[in-house]
């Protein structure tokens, strides 16, 4: 198919649309929300913590969240545990949190395919390597962001998280999978300075929010390898430690 990208191990396509063009023919998924679902992923798996993506807010995340036994992550950044990573620093271990998200959450829970991994900077390293040894052709799906109309933007950031995955990545590469590597390549020596000034890193300094674009801003940091299982993210890394 056209934009299947098959011909190519190693590919790359924003979104929802992408989720699905892509996924059906490829062995591993790669979902990158860096600011800032993912990166809460990384923070929280790194507790030992059990985390349910959901692809809305209100009653019917907390329908679900009853449903399976799991606490819902406030709806307001900054109040209690929320989709701030620097929040969920502060998990107990073993918590089950419900943390939804209109962009990397709801893909992640749209889903259908038996390995989605969770990729933001901080662990692009480590999710590379499980990718490679689970399967031998990626799809890696910037989340991007949503505009007031609903429309997909593509992000600045999720595009750097996604080529720091595939600089880790061997195998021929589409050319959008290159041109986020590029892109990656152009802009690591000053992550932090590049993600401060980004659009959407500018809109979360101006809420409050600095310390949560650091962390998202640190480059393998983490080991930490967020596997989407029974519907719930876990840390994979700890099955092989």
């Amino acid at each position: 198919m056209i934009f299947d990208q098959s011909e190519f191990r190693i590919r790359c396509e924003w979104g929802l649309r992408g989720l699905t063009k892509l996924a059906p023919v490829s062995d591993v998924v790669i979902i990158v929300d860096v600011l800032s679902f993912t990166t809460s992923l990384d923070i929280a798996v790194s507790r030992e913590a059990v985390v349910f993506p959901y692809k809305e807010t209100g009653e019917p995340a907390a329908a679900y969240a009853a449903a399976i036994g799991a606490e819902i992550a406030s709806n307001e950044r900054g109040t209690g545990f929320s989709l701030s990573p620097t929040s969920l620093q502060r998990l107990p271990r073993g918590y089950r949190l419900l943390l939804p998200s209109p962009n990397g959450a709801r893909l992640c829970f749209s889903a259908d395919h038996p390995i989605v991994l969770a990729a933001c900077l901080r662990n692009a390293s480590a999710i590379a390597q499980t990718a490679a040894r689970l399967g031998g052709t990626v799809a890696v799906i910037p989340a991007g962001e949503t505009w007031e109309s609903g429309d997909l933007r593509p992000a600045f950031e999720d595009l750097l998280g996604a080529g720091a995955v595939i600089a880790a990545l061997r195998g021929t590469k589409s050319p959008e999978a290159e041109l986020a590597l590029a892109a990656f390549e152009h802009f690591r020596a000053n992550l932090s300075d590049s993600l401060y000034h980004s659009s959407s890193g500018k809109e979360l300094i101006s809420r409050g929010f600095a310390e949560d674009v650091t962390l998202a801003a640190q480059c393998n940091v983490s080991t930490h390898v967020p596997r989407l299982v029974n519907r719930a993210f876990i840390d994979s890394s700890l099955e092989t430690a």
